[in-house]
């Protein structure tokens, strides 16, 4: 058996049984995929579940509210996804009549889908032939080839597209794409894989050099950004607060928040003090509700976060009660809070 063919036959021993793999229907697969994109397959399931019962088609979910679609995806994180989801849905209905497109070129051309989700929905769905290139399919082929040119550089996802398309089957081309993704998620797993009951032990190129933990490359870029959040958790004597929206382009688009004082280094009562006097006007009490820093760690900075609550008579026509906030799409990290402080 040749490389695809021992693929296939792991799969079928092998493969899990998730509530996308039902159906071929492209907003099923479409869904899936963009929520998978950054999310471990356990973690998604019940997200995936949820918005099927929310939005059974991709009409349901173009005349959805984006607050509605934030606050489902809640948790998630990677927010722009979210959005770009919703202007998609509602591009299709649009222009495609509610049906998605069948090929990798019209495809790789809507918001939020880019190479992998393209030639993903393209092959499960429609059958075209296509390869699929995620994590899971760069390891496996890192290694199974002894591949040391780097993932995320030009020179190396040119590579591995052209060898992953000569590996593509005649037939069964869904199964062997999802066979090959299933493949590295659970027996080429990134850590500790057990290489003594891989079906591809026998021919494995980093097997043989002893090199399965340094492979596949990939280079590290950029450096981790500290920020200093301080969140401003206002109460009042008729269990109100005060939310506000984020805008701009940065993280967390759209999405609710306290308000913010935002620092260079880790800031004293006074000058929170200050600063609230000048924006908000006086207040009856503030205090420290984290005297150790809340660490919120995401792909390129980290926040560093302290919640200060805010004790005022009136917060004014702009407040909101406490159980309105709860409704609110919010990042993790004030869902947590609030979790937290029983707000």
């Amino acid at each position: 058996m040749n490389f695809s063919q021992k693929i296939l036959r792991w799969y079928q021993e092998n493969k899990r049984d998730l509530p996308w793999r039902i159906t071929i229907n492209a907003y099923n697969i479409w869904l899936s995929e963009i929520m998978l994109q950054q999310t471990r397959v356990a973690q998604g399931i019940p997200y995936y579940e949820k918005f099927i019962r929310h939005y059974p088609t991709v009409f349901d979910m173009a005349k959805a509210d984006e607050e509605e679609i934030l606050k489902l995806w809640q948790g998630l994180g990677y927010y722009s996804r979210a959005r770009n989801m919703h202007a998609t849905a509602k591009y299709i209905v649009q222009h495609y009549n509610g049906k998605f497109p069948s090929t990798y070129k019209e495809l790789i051309e809507l918001k939020g889908i880019g190479d992998y989700t393209a030639s993903a929905i393209a092959s499960i769905s429609f059958g075209q032939k296509e390869a699929v290139l995620d994590g899971n399919v760069f390891r496996v082929l890192a290694r199974y080839f002894g591949i040391a040119l780097p993932i995320n550089e030009t020179e190396g996802k040119k590579y591995f597209k052209e060898l992953a398309i000569s590996l593509l089957p005649k037939t069964d081309l869904r199964d062997y794409n999802q066979g090959i993704m299933e493949f590295g998620a659970i027996q080429c797993a990134p850590r500790n894989p057990d290489c003594s009951k891989c079906p591809l032990k026998d021919s494995c190129k980093a097997l043989q050099d002893n090199n399965v933990s340094q492979l596949p490359v990939k280079i590290k870029k950029g450096k981790i950004k500290n920020r200093y959040f301080n969140y401003l958790v206002f109460l009042d004597q008729k269990n109100n607060t005060l939310m506000e929206q984020r805008t701009g382009k940065g993280i967390w688009q759209n999405l609710y928040q306290f308000p913010l004082l935002e620092s260079n280094n880790k800031i004293t009562l006074d000058e929170v003090e200050t600063y609230v006097l000048n924006r908000f006007g006086e207040m009856e009490k503030i205090h420290l509700y984290n005297s150790e820093a809340v660490v919120h760690k995401l792909s390129h900075q980290h926040l560093i976060t302290h919640f200060w609550i805010v004790e005022k008579t009136n917060l004014g026509d702009t407040a909101v009660s406490i159980e309105d906030a709860r409704q609110f799409p919010v990042p993790v990290l004030i869902a947590q809070f609030m979790e937290r402080f029983k707000f």
